[in-house]
């Protein structure tokens, strides 16, 4: 194992944190689960799992300084990966029974509740990748494991050339949602890749495969 493939999980509180590890294992990197600053900056690649509520999963990221971390990280073009929570909370904004919570604010845009007859959007659902995706390479029709009732709808970044435009991956549950951004060095899927049986270890493996 080579030290390029050094993958650290922001152990900040997240329930599902464990089992992040043991997939990142499966697919190739050499995990560290902490949330020792300098070690989050310095490893190949940073995954941000979550699980609960959108406030909640903020006050715990920002009780470790994690949002300072993400955003040092992606100023420097070192990857990171959000994983459920850990993505919409990259987002401006979380509205959750009618009140709003600030995010990191790492893409514009606000995460609210679905609109589904049946919530929590709970089991396994295609995808709609944009072509040229590095997460979803070789896993064309794939089916992925989804926990959440709440997601980001729309996307609203503008990228400017030389700026590479993002890649956008996404799924239907009463409507149609972003299950995946590729965006630079950050990266998040909505639903659970640890959760996602043999598909969900070989998108890992393709993130794990990625970092410089």
């Amino acid at each position: 194992m080579t030290v390029s493939r050094r993958v650290v999980v922001l152990d900040y509180g997240s329930g599902n944190i464990h089992s992040a590890a043991k997939a990142l294992e499966r697919a190739g990197a050499t995990v560290e689960v902490t949330c020792d600053r300098s070690a989050a900056l310095e490893a190949a690649g940073l995954v941000v799992p979550g699980v609960g509520a959108f406030d909640a999963v903020m006050a715990q990221v920002r009780a470790v300084r994690g949002d300072e971390i993400v955003d040092r990280r992606l100023a420097g073009g070192r990857q990171v990966l959000g994983i459920c929570v850990g993505m919409q909370v990259m987002f401006e904004r979380g509205v959750e029974r009618g009140v709003g919570s600030e995010g990191l604010g790492e893409w514009p845009g606000t995460v609210t509740r679905l609109d589904a007859p049946v919530l929590p959007h709970m089991g396994w659902n295609t995808v709609e990748p944009d072509a040229g995706s590095v997460l979803f390479d070789g896993l064309a029709g794939e089916r992925f494991y989804f926990v959440h009732s709440f997601a980001a709808r729309e996307w609203t970044l503008e990228v400017q050339p030389p700026f590479p435009a993002p890649t956008l991956t996404w799924a239907d549950h009463g409507g149609r949602f972003l299950a995946a951004v590729e965006n630079g060095p950050l990266s998040a899927t909505q639903f659970h890749p640890e959760k996602s049986a043999d598909a969900g270890i070989q998108l890992l493996r393709n993130w794990v495969g990625s970092l410089g």
